[in-house]
């Protein structure tokens, strides 16, 4: 047993009149103990819940984001690099809505926007599909690279996947947890703000409540992230929704206020039902009929979101012109090319 870590327990599992939270670097200790497992199953176990519990500070979270950095794996920028985008999805994966996170980044690719995403395999609590499996479907099969290779697919096609257990397998080990737990934890908050890259980086992440945002925020302002965008998004995606109005912020280096943004997609005539996630067949089918032009139950949302991205990237001007763009990067097949591109960078 870590005594040390115990004590650290004890600090945020005494309740609401005694409890008391964690400093940044207690946090950076506490989540060191439990990726490493110094700490025992129960202590790691009974953090995870009472953390739950008691609510993650903006201060806990920058602390974890430390340690991730200090123990995960990252990749590096190049010479005359751009700005990469990383996409932070929830590892749970989605269930009720197709998801177009990963088209959205081959559009960013196509247009000369970097993107790095990164998650593991099929995950409590939502047991969703992840990303791994949306990419594997499309062809593209990120699971057995070396971060080396992923350094150069990153480089050479502006898409780079890092898979939890070949490239960070002590946050893997955590899965266990989370399953016999039945809750996500705080880890689950960290993991969408993570950014797994050494250069100058947007980082783009979801969320679902209010509380959410603000301790994402507080924990990036600590951190010194000065490029940021969080999105109200579908199931706690960074994928924006079409028939509701979406809630954004968005911090720019150039400007030291976060802007508040409600868009609606209905404003671009893009508006109405979500394409319900009704197997992974029919997904893949409908994203590989998108490409080659054919099947476009999915084309609002693609449009949706990725004229969005390449406004908030600096590619358009504004979104509506942002929506013209990528439906030109789709009808003329260079997206359907970036992923021939990738397939073949991967064999």
């Amino acid at each position: 047993m870590s005594n040390a870590f115990r004590e650290l327990l004890k600090k945020i599992g005494s309740g609401p009149h005694t409890g008391k939270d964690l400093t940044r670097e207690e946090a950076a200790q506490a989540t060191e103990a439990i990726l490493t497992q110094e700490a025992t199953p129960a202590q790691i176990g009974a953090f995870l819940i009472a953390h739950r519990i008691k609510r993650p500070t903006s201060e806990e979270l920058a602390g974890m984001l430390d340690t991730y950095d200090q123990l995960g794996m990252r990749l590096k920028s190049w010479p005359n690099a751009p700005t990469v985008t990383i996409m932070g999805t929830p590892y749970d994966g989605r269930s009720r809505h197709a998801p177009v996170t990963v088209l959205t980044a081959l559009i960013l690719s196509a247009a000369g926007v970097p993107v790095i995403q990164h998650g593991g395999d099929v995950m409590p609590t939502k047991y969703g599909i992840p990303l791994k499996d949306i990419w594997q479907g499309l062809g593209a099969d990120f699971t057995q690279l070396s971060l080396p290779q992923v350094q150069n697919l990153l480089e050479k096609t502006g898409i780079g996947f890092l898979y939890l257990p070949q490239q960070f397998p002590l946050a893997q080990g955590l899965v266990t947890y989370r399953d016999q737990i039945g809750k996500r934890p705080p880890f689950a908050t960290v993991e969408l703000i993570w950014p797994p890259y050494q250069g100058e980086f947007h980082l783009a992440a979801g969320f679902v409540h209010p509380p959410t945002e603000q301790f994402m925020q507080g924990a990036l302002a600590l951190r010194g992230v000065k490029n940021y965008t969080l999105i109200k998004g579908l199931e706690g995606s960074c994928d924006l929704p079409r028939d509701r109005t979406t809630i954004i912020s968005v911090y720019n280096p150039d400007n030291p206020e976060i802007q508040r943004l409600k868009l609606n997609a209905k404003d671009y005539n893009l508006g109405g039902k979500e394409v319900p996630l009704t197997s992974e067949t029919q997904l893949f089918a409908q994203m590989q009929g998108l490409l080659q032009g054919k099947a476009l139950e999915l084309l609002p949302a693609v449009l949706w979101n990725g004229g969005f991205y390449l406004w908030r990237c600096g590619i358009c001007e504004d979104l509506e012109t942002a929506i013209g763009r990528a439906e030109s990067l789709l009808t003329s097949g260079q997206v359907s090319q970036k992923l021939e591109d990738i397939k073949k960078a991967i064999a």
